[in-house]
């Protein structure tokens, strides 16, 4: 018996260590009941401590990657994660154009240690070429000001973040998320009409590597189901908010979240103690 599946492709590097990254996206996926493909840009020696090398796959290698999945299956909806180099950006561009697929994007620019994870000179491809081509993007606050050239301090900062990335820079959605902020963790998501607020308590923990891949990739699949843009943030919202509640117990540094926690809200608390929830 064969079962049809909404299916989503990620672009991305890699994370040996498991929480963030090509494996995050994946565990999401299946998490979401969806059928993960992927693409490696980069291969990153990290950890829960920091990178200490990243090598990047050719274009050549990357667009074979490309090919091989686009003529064979096509997905309903492609994610982006790390894209080091201009050229890896123009490459995908040139693929998401050519299909006309939904396209989310995490512009992954700083890893959770603070390492950089992208060229300088990448940044403008990724704003003008990428940008408009996404149906959604998903930077944190300090992702938003690397694209905006500004300063985001106040919750009306981050509409007007959201709002330009839209209405300035092209893409059809934007969310502003507020991890970063001093105030509550509110994330702000223009759609292109109107703002959306998604609100949660903030859970006082380090151990929160991967949670922007891991937001992303749930929206990613959350829209190959066909939900709409809002429906696919308030989902990812829920998810990963329990994904950091429920963190493990994992690593020296800064933990990776937990891709099932959303399987544990319903366990009793004292069933769940060994999960290191913060």
């Amino acid at each position: 018996m064969r079962f049809s599946v909404p299916s989503v492709c990620t672009i991305a590097g890699t994370d040996p260590s498991g929480g963030a990254g090509i494996q995050a996206d994946l565990k999401t996926f299946q998490e979401r009941e969806v059928y993960g493909m992927s693409v490696i840009t980069s291969v990153v020696a990290q950890n829960t401590l920091g990178v200490s090398e990243i090598d990047h796959l050719s274009v050549d290698f990357i667009d074979a990657q490309l090919r091989s999945v686009f003529s064979d299956i096509t997905p309903d909806v492609v994610k982006t994660g790390m894209i080091a180099t201009k050229e890896m950006m123009q490459l995908i561009g040139k693929h998401i154009k050519k299909e006309q697929l939904p396209y989310v994007m995490d512009p992954v620019m700083i890893a959770k240690s603070g390492d950089a994870l992208m060229d300088g000179s990448s940044q403008d491809i990724l704003r003008d070429e990428l940008v408009p081509l996404a149906t959604i993007v998903t930077p944190n606050i300090p992702e938003a000001e690397i694209l905006l050239d500004t300063k985001i301090k106040t919750l009306r900062e981050m509409e007007a973040a959201s709002k330009q990335i839209v209405l300035d820079l092209g893409a059809k959605a934007a969310i502003v998320k507020g991890g970063h902020s001093e105030a509550a963790p509110v994330d702000v998501l223009f759609d292109g009409k109107d703002i959306h607020y998604f609100d949660a308590k903030r859970i006082e923990t380090v151990h929160t590597h991967g949670t922007g891949c891991t937001f992303s990739a749930c929206m990613a699949a959350e829209l190959a189901k066909g939900k709409s843009i809002a429906e696919a943030v308030a989902i990812a919202k829920e998810y990963i908010t329990a994904a950091i509640y429920y963190s493990l117990k994992i690593g020296q540094g800064n933990g990776p979240t937990n891709h099932w926690g959303m399987r544990l809200q319903e366990v009793p608390t004292k069933q769940t103690t060994s999960f290191g929830k913060e």
